[in-house]
């Protein structure tokens, strides 16, 4: 156990132990009103009088990664972690119903910690993704009883990651729930399958109906993927108001420390919980490097900003923190830049057109007819790269999906000066379709002096006949939010814009009908056009620094 702790505390760059001597107590149990039990593990190091508390709440087991990468490395520097099995899982009691429970159990978990002897009376949270999820759901309730939060690559509400654009991220949802499912008979294997690439789950992808993907991925019926299909409206029963707590953030009173990543599915709405908290006039502090979901950089970076920000919360001696609340990795520069808030002061929209023959610039567009091109569920466009849950996420050359008949691209002149962008970022999209149901995918790209295209944000969104109807010459004006960024195209240089109509598996395909996503199975090609023209000014808006 010594030689792992080293490596682990070289691999994610952690300051040097306090203590490499810690008493573990396995399967505490934490009974609930309900009459179920929570199982967790207790990390304590000798001879740390009056150590505070870490609580590490999770649905992915109390031994592996979350023991070896978390646990045991806080505890080594000074702190008691007490890792908790969520409802379901790891030998909890219970049923899993994801996002559900969490802030119930939570609170009642926080009851119990302060009944134990070895509570000293400062709380903390930590944790990635699901194990910050549960940190914002009994926070607002839990008031100064939480100390200090630290909530890494994760939101208040998952509703929006799993119908981004209004459009079904079937990759992230099926490849996490065929993990769940998989943990049940051997936690190890499911992890290590989830990490490279399930082939069984990867099929059950391009499967239709939808609604079978979840037998054909795990063997068996799924609820809450069976759910998740048939809630699509954000304001459904299924997500308000248990599992959706982005209404209630700013009632956190606890100091916020934030880790995200520029490649993150959760970015834009950690981002929304940050400025939810700004306007409730707490000040969170925030981190977005260069990482996406699962870089373990990311992970060695948030444990590092915990143990800064975990004591001068307990001490109350906030002078040893950086100066500036945001600090940001500017992707191109290179560098990491702080600033007061997000989005940084100073930025100011600016809109590059579309324009014929595959141009973009900053000039406004003069007549021209539209371009053109045909959008085929049963061939649908792959998607590369980008803000994924697994692997094959983040910066991937471009030149093969550029190269195929189904995506527009609109490339600029090289640049004869840097062009940082910092900010959200969104494009308007003027388009005529066959078909009253489609999808628009938009991804800016940056062209190195080689040539090669590296996709930088992108976006996608849903078109209805009812959220954008057509004007009397058909043509819809679908405005898609991208991912924000913080980005420095270098001289010479070429702002790229892609236009599609998917990104598959990353997000369902559209099959061109309007049917329920759970049963369609009739798939009918579009033919689109996009317009770049003065009455219809199709435009990416970059907030230029």
């Amino acid at each position: 156990m010594l030689l792992l702790s080293r490596i682990v505390e070289r691999i994610l760059e952690l300051p040097p132990a306090l203590t490499r001597d810690v008493r573990v107590t396995r399967d505490l149990r934490a009974p609930l009103d309900d009459g179920v039990e929570l199982l967790a593990d207790l990390y304590q190091p000798r001879h740390v009088p009056n150590a505070p508390t870490v609580l590490i709440r999770s649905p992915y087991g109390r031994r592996g990664w979350v023991g070896f990468l978390t646990a045991r490395p806080l505890a080594e520097r000074g702190y008691q972690v007490l890792v908790q099995s969520c409802r379901g899982t790891g030998g909890s009691g219970g049923d899993l119903d994801p996002f559900g429970q969490e802030r119930a159990d939570g609170l009642a978990t926080l009851d119990w910690v302060e009944r134990q002897a070895w509570f000293h009376g400062d709380l903390l949270t930590f944790g990635p993704s699901y194990l910050g999820y549960v940190q914002w759901a009994m926070a607002p309730e839990a008031g100064d009883r939480i100390t200090a939060m630290s909530a890494m690559v994760t939101a208040s509400q998952f509703r929006d990651q799993t119908y981004m654009g209004d459009t079904y991220t079937l990759r992230g949802t099926l490849s996490w729930s065929a993990l769940m499912v998989g943990q049940e008979q051997n936690r190890l294997l499911a992890q290590v399958r989830d990490a490279v690439g399930n082939r069984r789950v990867l099929a059950a992808m391009d499967h239709l109906p939808l609604g079978e993907a979840d037998l054909m991925a795990t063997g068996r019926r799924v609820e809450w993927f069976q759910q998740w299909l048939g809630c699509s409206e954000p304001d459904h029963p299924y997500w308000v108001s248990e599992r959706d707590h982005r209404a209630r953030v700013p009632e956190v009173t606890a100091p916020v420390t934030m880790i995200a990543g520029w490649y993150d599915l959760f970015l834009d709405d950690q981002l929304a919980d940050y400025t939810a908290l700004r306007a409730a006039g707490r000040n969170p502090y925030l981190t977005v490097g260069p990482w996406s979901h699962t870089d373990p950089k990311a992970f060695g970076a948030a444990i590092r900003d915990a143990l800064e920000w975990f004591p001068a919360q307990v001490s109350g001696d906030t002078s040893g923190l950086r100066e500036q609340p945001v600090r940001l990795f500017v992707q191109g520069a290179q560098e990491w830049r702080d600033y007061p808030e997000w989005p940084p002061p100073g930025t100011v929209e600016t809109a590059w057109y579309l324009h014929p023959g595959g141009a973009l610039t900053a000039g406004e567009p003069a007549e021209s007819n539209p371009d053109r091109f045909r959008y085929d569920p049963s061939d649908p466009t792959p998607g590369i790269g980008g803000p994924l849950l697994g692997p094959g996420a983040g910066r991937k050359d471009n030149a093969a999906l550029e190269a195929r008949p189904d995506v527009l691209v609109y490339t600029g002149d090289a640049l004869s000066e840097p062009l940082e962008i910092i900010g959200p970022v969104s494009a308007r999209v003027h388009l005529r379709s066959s078909l009253d149901h489609t999808d628009v995918f938009v991804r800016l790209c940056d062209v190195d002096a080689r040539g090669r295209s590296w996709n930088v944000c992108d976006g996608i969104q849903r078109v209805t006949p009812e959220r954008f109807p057509a004007g009397s010459d058909g043509v819809r004006q679908v405005e898609v939010r991208l991912w924000p960024t913080a980005y420095r195209f270098r001289p010479g240089h070429r702002l790229r814009i892609q236009v599609s109509s998917g990104s598959h598996p990353r997000f369902a395909r559209n099959p061109g009908t309007g049917e329920p996503l759970a049963t369609a199975i009739r798939l009918v090609a579009a033919e689109q056009e996009i317009l770049h023209d003065p009455e219809h000014p199709s435009a990416i808006i970059l907030p230029v620094a």
